[in-house]
């Protein structure tokens, strides 16, 4: 059972590494084959995203990859909870973001708290819910540069709603986190 859960936790942690290597290089077909055929998408301000098939065009409507265009994508700091079943897992990671667009360079970071599971014997993401900490203007730093989130695709709206009403910084907002304090054992 140990060794099973270990297996579970290295797939997890590649799983998601490899979303974010996708996402790096708009390799938009790769990211959603990753997700569960029922999984969902959301990213704040867009909304969510159900089913494999719609996180696919959700992804298909957003910039490809050109000169001049970077997509930078890192997963960090992985809390992986696999659950009692070994068939369904938690993760928590950070990530941090530079986009280049030819109007505008960005910095950004996030926490993802998503959730995986087993499907036909392959560990698939079955939620991705992004929580996006801050993006700023690069030429402009943290005091000026502070970027509003993103709203609705045009001509592509979401399944539902974002489900969690937060802003952005220059606001704070704590996402929930999935497991409990491993020192205490108390929830936040």
């Amino acid at each position: 059972a140990e060794a099973r859960r270990a297996t579970a936790h290295l797939a997890i942690a590649n799983l998601q590494a490899a979303y974010g290597y996708y996402v790096d290089k708009a390799l938009w077909d790769e990211a959603a084959d990753l997700f569960a055929s029922d999984g969902t998408l959301e990213i704040p301000g867009r909304g969510l995203y159900r089913g494999r098939e719609r996180v696919r065009a959700y992804l298909h409507h957003l910039p490809s990859l050109e000169r001049g265009r970077l997509f930078n994508h890192m997963q960090l700091q992985p809390v992986i909870t696999i659950g009692e079943d070994g068939e369904s897992a938690a993760g928590r990671w950070r990530t941090i973001m530079e986009v280049a667009l030819p109007e505008v360079e960005l910095r950004g970071e996030g926490t993802y708290e998503n959730l995986y599971r087993r499907e036909d014997g392959v560990w698939k993401i079955a939620r991705l819910h992004a929580f996006i900490t801050y993006y700023v203007k690069a030429d402009r730093g943290w005091r000026e540069g502070a970027v509003p989130m993103a709203g609705e695709l045009p001509n592509f709206p979401p399944d539902a709603p974002q489900t969690v009403d937060y802003s952005s910084y220059p606001e704070n907002f704590v996402p929930p986190f999935h497991y409990p304090n491993p020192a205490t054992g108390r929830r936040r």
